[in-house]
This record gives structure tokens, sequence and C-alpha cells, in this order.
């Protein structure tokens, strides 16, 4: 298919992006929780949240080394625990921007204060967590409050938003938990780095979720480099290493023979995915639309991010982009690695204003890897299909090379003349 034929009904109407902010901008949320006081008062008895199966946890980063670590428990009736913790299957079923938050202000995250090292921590209200976050299966839990909940709503553009908290005195496993034999083997090996043992788990076919809540439990890496890891750090960290494994895997694998355009949208945010012929080179450039959630003022300017990395990848962590890029860089990996090609690769991701609230990077990994699912485009070269996805974006051709390296470089291109 032409990129000409392709970018046939993507033409901005100015009118029809109102009437989606419109529908998109719902405040049920509001609503929500206002009911969440309601839904503490059934399950919460005395000073205990009984009954409760914990799918996941969360750990803090303020004050680190000494930071709050919790265990994420639904509060009421649920057939399925599973359905509150982040997962890929939640682009599958086509969860808003709505449903994430409902599903997060249902979990009570049960805290309490604790320093990172954890190597032979297996008991307390620690341990809990740590067999929680290690168990293939939501577990069984008993909580013992110290505290009356709060009712707020903890947002994030890399994790996934956090509900309600309370203190915990203590947390009891009200069963034995099941441990996979891939997760036993990694925990028993305490001479095998963390990356070599996020890897060996990925290649066993965990996905990068359950692979950083098992990082954030402490439970890989060399014994006593053992330690509790924020989540937000967890989930770039894994994302990181999973992508360097992957980029190693086709580092002399043969190049895409044309230069290939594909695109999704998802909760308000369109990506652009264009593959060219060339060894290994990512860049993500994000636009981000006035009134969006991080580009708050909605008379202010179009707020450019980008991140680039060559074929010997990058030594720093990336500020600018932060988690997404490591996360759309992940997602057009995989793809690479399933047709055993490598690529000069560009995202472009654009968040309009519809994107009201931050549901965390899940939703740009999950964006970016279903955006190889359907048709794609062919261009002439890479510099045709930037000039042709331009009047698809909010930005001009000069605007994207002033801030894109890949961008950059093409004006430079004999190709081209």
């Amino acid at each position: 298919m032409r990129l000409d034929e392709f970018l046939e009904g993507f033409e901005r109407d100015e009118a029809a992006e109102r009437r989606r902010l419109a529908r998109e901008k719902s405040y049920e949320i509001t609503n929500h929780l206002e009911d969440v006081e309601q839904q503490f008062e059934s399950v919460v008895q005395g000073d205990s949240l009984f009954g409760s199966s914990a799918p996941e946890i969360f750990v803090g980063r303020t004050n680190y080394p000494q930071v709050n670590t919790g265990i994420l428990s639904p509060m009421g009736e649920t057939d399925d625990p599973t359905d509150f913790a982040t997962s890929g299957d939640w682009y599958r079923r086509g969860l808003d921007i709505d449903d994430v938050l409902q599903r997060r202000t249902g979990l009570l995250n049960s805290q309490r204060s604790a320093q990172v090292n954890v190597e032979d921590v297996w008991d307390g209200f620690v341990g809990t967590q740590r067999e929680v976050a290690i168990a293939d299966h939501a577990v069984d839990v008993e909580v013992g409050l110290d505290a009356a909940p709060e009712a707020d709503l903890q947002l994030d553009d890399v994790s996934t938003p956090t509900g309600p908290r309370a203190r915990a005195e203590r947390a009891d496993l009200a069963e034995n938990p099941h441990v996979p034999r891939p997760v036993q083997k990694a925990l028993s090996d305490d001479d095998w780095r963390a990356e070599g043992a996020m890897s060996y788990l990925y290649r066993r076919g965990f996905d990068v979720y359950e692979i950083n809540t098992i990082l954030s439990a402490g439970a890989l890496g060399q014994g006593e480099q053992r330690k509790l890891v924020p989540t937000r750090w967890s989930i770039t960290a894994v994302d990181d290493a999973v992508g360097k494994f992957l980029r190693g895997g086709i580092r002399n694998a043969r190049s895409v023979d044309e230069v290939q355009v594909w695109h999704n949208e998802y909760m308000a945010n369109d990506y652009w995915v264009i593959l060219a012929p060339g060894d290994w080179e990512f860049e993500l450039v994000e636009m981000k639309a006035p009134g969006s959630i991080w580009n708050p003022e909605p008379d202010g300017d179009l707020y450019y991010g980008a991140a680039h990395e060559g074929y010997e990848g990058r030594t720093g962590y990336v500020e600018e982009t932060a988690g997404a890029y490591y996360a759309s860089r992940l997602g057009v990996l995989e793809h690479l690695a399933d047709v055993d090609r490598q690529a000069k690769a560009l995202v472009l991701r654009y968040a309009s204003d519809a994107y009201w609230a931050p549901v965390g990077v899940w939703q740009v990994r999950e964006g970016v890897r279903h955006a190889f699912e359907g048709d794609h485009a062919v261009a002439e070269s890479f510099h045709d299909a930037v000039q042709q996805l331009v009047p698809a974006l909010p930005c001009d051709m000069t605007a994207l090379r002033r801030k894109s390296h890949m961008v950059s470089g093409i004006q430079a291109s004999l190709a081209d003349f």
C-alpha cells in the first residue's frame, strides 16, 4: 500500500477533536472516588482487611533507601483480582482512561516503611509482600491496618496510578503461594546478575509486567545486591534490559528492504512508526498538545521531547522522554526480533488534549506493540515518509528537524538530491 493511500482519513478535523475531547474527559471518576470510602466501610473490619486477594505490589521512591512499600488489594467483591493488575490485556480489552482509573482506585495500597536491603527477608510485612510478587496468581492475604485509609489518587507518567493508601501493621498470607519454576531458579541463583535473570524470564515467556514486579520485590540479582526497587524504576529497568537483549539478537540480522510506515491510536495517543533500511538506530519524538496532561496550558505551544540511540545503544538514562523511550523501543525491537530484521526506527508519538490523565507507560508500550498488527504503508525513502506524515501531525517539517536527530540528518543525505 502506498503511503498516500494509507494516510487517507487521517486529516485532522478540529471539530471532531473537540467532540472526542468532550466524550473522553468524562468525570465519572470523580463520582467513583466519592464511593471509595463506602467501599472501605464494607471491607475493612475493625483494623483489618480480610479475605482480599493481592495481585500486585507497589514500592515508592521517596526517601530512598527508606521507602514506603505496599501490597495492593482490591476492595470489595471481584471475580478476578488480576483484572486490577497492570497488564497488556488491558489493551486487548479496550480499556480507556476512566476504566484504568476506576480499577486503580479500587485497589487499597496497604503500606509501611522499610529499608530496601532485603536479601534474606522473607518474614513480616516485607516477606509477605515479596511472596505476593513472585507468585503466579493473586494471593489471599490478611492485612492489619493501624490508620484509616486516605482516599486519594497518585498519578505518574511511568507507573500505573495508585489509589487509596493505609498504614499497615502486618500482612499475613492466607494460603501458600505457588512460585513458577523459572522464578525459583532466578531466585535461588544469587550469583546471577539481575539483567541476565530478566532476559532469562523473558525467554521463558514472562512478560515485562510480571518481571518488573519480581524485580521490584528485590527477588532478582546477586545476593547482597538484592534490594526493593521502586516501581517506577523497575518498569524502566526491565524495558531497558529486555530491549538490550532483543537488540543483541538482531545485531547481525539483515535489514528491512523497504521503508515501512505503521500506525496505531490508543487512549488519545497517535503512534507512527517508520522503519527504514540500515543498521539499528532508534529515536522517539514526543509531541504533546496544549491542554494535555503534561502540557496543561490550553493556549500554550506544542511540547516536544526526543531521545535517540545509534547502533551501539545508549550509555546514559534518557531524561527528556523518560520511561516512554524504553517502552516504545521495546515494542519496536519485539517486532524486529519476530521478523528477524534490523532497521532504522523512528517513533512519532502525538498525545492529544484528550489524554486528560496519565495512566503509565504501559499504554505507550502496548500502543507501539500493536501498531505492527495491521496493514502498513510503503514509502520511496525515509525522507519521503517523513514529508508525507507531517500533514497528519500537529507540527511542521522545520520544527521536527530542529528536534529530531534522524529527521535533521535527512537534509544531508545524497539520496535526496
